[in-house]
């Protein structure tokens, strides 16, 4: 779902960072469809494991790899790119200063006109999992920090296994966030839809009509708040004004 919002939304000839890109999950796709990527991201174990995929994998069009702190991006030039992928740090930003600084250096980094896509998982998709977590972990959580999580979107893991914390805006936060930071919404979707939970379900179905009829609903239905809200990860799609 991710890469058919990219495909609908991505100019034909881009420079693209891939900010907590990871291990290249997007960059290398986006690579062999032609586009010059940068990768970026906090941990240098991830940066090292694309560079060794980058030796099996066409990389030609990736011009970089590098450690990188979302909220700090001075190793790159005002204006460098034409888009911004932002999958991952906002899930791990908890103090609004934190955001505000990563989402004014992504503006800074892009041309005029350019594109942001930045994932997040909406507050009421990210509470309720807590609640998941303490039935299957329960060591990392108790009322405390559950209480904290519905009640500010926050969550501070008691145990050092698992991820250690979390930040679950409403879709409303995220779009003022952005604006506040001189962007103008193109769209916010929902990555997983009604999917969100089926998954494995869906992808077992052996009826290729009946497949493709659902992945188009869930690709319809993406933008109604209601599924955005409680339906996993989201997308937020903003331009530099």
């Amino acid at each position: 779902m991710t890469m058919r919002i990219l495909n609908r939304y991505l100019p034909e000839d881009a420079d693209i960072l891939d900010l907590g890109g990871g291990a290249g999950a997007y960059t290398f796709p986006l690579a062999e469809l032609g586009y010059k990527m940068h990768l970026a991201d906090l941990c240098a174990n991830l940066i090292e494991q694309a560079k060794i995929e980058a030796v099996n994998r066409y990389a030609e069009n990736i011009f970089s790899f590098d450690i990188v702190n979302a909220t700090d991006l001075s190793i790159y030039d005002d204006g460098q790119f034409d888009v911004v992928l932002l999958f991952g740090p906002l899930y791990h930003l908890t103090d609004e200063s934190e955001r505000q600084r990563c989402v004014n250096e992504i503006n800074r980094v892009l041309k005029p006109g350019g594109l942001v896509f930045a994932s997040f998982i909406p507050y009421l998709s990210g509470s309720i999992a807590i609640v998941d977590r303490y039935i299957g972990s329960p060591e990392q959580v108790d009322v405390e920090n559950l209480t904290e999580v519905f009640k500010s979107g926050k969550f501070h893991n008691n145990s050092s296994k698992g991820f250690q914390e979390g930040y679950y805006p409403a879709s409303d936060e995220i779009e003022q966030l952005f604006k506040n930071n001189r962007f103008e919404t193109q769209g916010i979707f929902s990555i997983r839809g009604f999917g969100y939970g089926r998954e494995d379900s869906i992808y077992g179905i052996d009826d290729p009509g009946m497949f493709e009829a659902i992945i188009n609903l869930i690709e319809t239905t993406s933008s109604r708040k209601e599924i955005i809200e409680t339906c996993g990860h989201a997308m937020y799609i903003g331009v530099k004004s």
